[in-house]
């Protein structure tokens, strides 16, 4: 005849259907604590075992002695001719587990199984939330603003709350509370309190991943995104390339009529994104990173990773961009060192020469 099932293991039935905490695992953590408690109540012994029946519940304490001619050590050691009554198959010399149970053990166990079980509930739902947010790690979401606590913005992603650090905010970028904002998870670190997130406006990781849920060549792999230069909040410099000869990598990531890009650049609170066509060949990669300047020469050192570029005169500035911002994010996009000089000044001396290096 099977035994009844306890309350408590009705209870952690219906705990691991619900929550997919696994009933084991919380016996055996209350069976530790258990011995941790018997042990401190009725004296540290080694030779200390509590067990918790899966079935009935029912909790039993356990001590392991050695059968023994005379006793010298009630503890460890049961003698011969009470064992003979209690484990007849056993001689002397040997170890047998004698039930020690406490009569009152019965209420220790029952406190300590609600306070088990409520910390175990806890503890896998952490790892849970954790889990779950490890797993979006450099990814985008969408969160909702809190509140601002100093210089930092408390967002929340659903289950948790996300910190955006004043180093991860665009700057002249201010929200309202309950405001909708896209966000790039950059870190998820376990903690006793919960998982921390750290989440970013400014990264170039943002980008390339609003691309990807807004360009459907980006998201299957038609398209990929080669390089990425961005200066969050002003302008981004960005990469293309496809091995497929119908499609045109460009146009796939602006759309019909800008649709595409521009629903970014919304996003972005209007920050100016470039996109160009990724070369295996640096100076045509350079020359396409320089626009929407037009470039008369590019001669590359490879060795040293640099390259000088000639500019029509009246395209100087267009190359160099407003405080240098055109060439900086070419430069980057790149991995080049890039001097630009315009046509005039190319057949100046040395030392009357004038140019833009990067």
């Amino acid at each position: 005849m099977a035994s009844k099932k306890s309350e408590l293991i009705l209870a952690l039935d219906q705990i691991e259907k619900e929550k997919g905490i696994s009933k084991d695992i919380i016996l055996e953590t209350l069976e530790n604590s258990l011995l941790v408690a018997c042990k401190n109540q009725y004296g540290k012994n080694d030779n200390i075992r509590v067990s918790i029946n899966r079935e009935n519940g029912k909790v039993a304490v356990h001590a392991i002695k050695e059968i023994v001619e005379e006793v010298e050590d009630p503890v460890t050691q049961i003698s011969a001719l009470e064992a003979k009554v209690k484990f007849p198959k056993n001689e002397i010399g040997e170890t047998v587990e004698v039930e020690v149970t406490p009569k009152n053990f019965g209420r220790i166990a029952a406190q300590k199984a609600k306070q088990v079980v409520v910390q175990k509930i806890r503890e896998e739902e952490r790892k849970g939330l954790y889990e779950q947010y490890f797993s979006m790690e450099r990814e985008v979401v969408t969160g909702i603003v809190q509140r601002y606590n100093n210089n930092t913005i408390s967002v929340n992603l659903g289950k948790v709350d996300a910190v955006l650090t004043e180093n991860e905010q665009v700057r002249g970028e201010r929200f309202k509370p309950t405001e909708r904002i896209k966000l790039y998870i950059v870190e998820v670190k376990d903690t006793p309190k919960g998982p921390k997130i750290t989440v970013s406006r400014t990264h170039p990781e943002l980008v390339k991943r609003l691309f990807e849920s807004e360009v459907a060549e980006v998201k299957d792999g038609t398209v990929e995104i080669k390089s990425i230069a961005r200066e969050a909040g002003s302008r981004t410099k960005m990469a293309v390339w496809t091995d497929n000869k119908d499609v045109d990598p460009v146009g796939a990531c602006v759309g019909v009529n800008g649709a595409r890009v521009n629903a970014i650049v919304e996003e972005l609170r209007g920050e100016k994104i470039d996109i160009i066509n990724w070369s295996e060949d640096p100076a045509v990669l350079i020359e396409n990173a320089l626009s929407p300047a037009k470039v008369v020469s590019v001669e590359i050192d490879a060795e040293e990773k640099s390259a000088r570029v000639v500019v029509p005169d009246f395209q100087l500035s267009l190359a160099i961009g407003k405080e240098g911002q055109n060439a900086r994010l070419a430069a980057r996009l790149t991995n080049y060192k890039i001097d630009i000089k315009s046509e005039s000044q190319v057949g100046l001396t040395p030392t009357e020469e004038t140019s833009a290096d990067f």
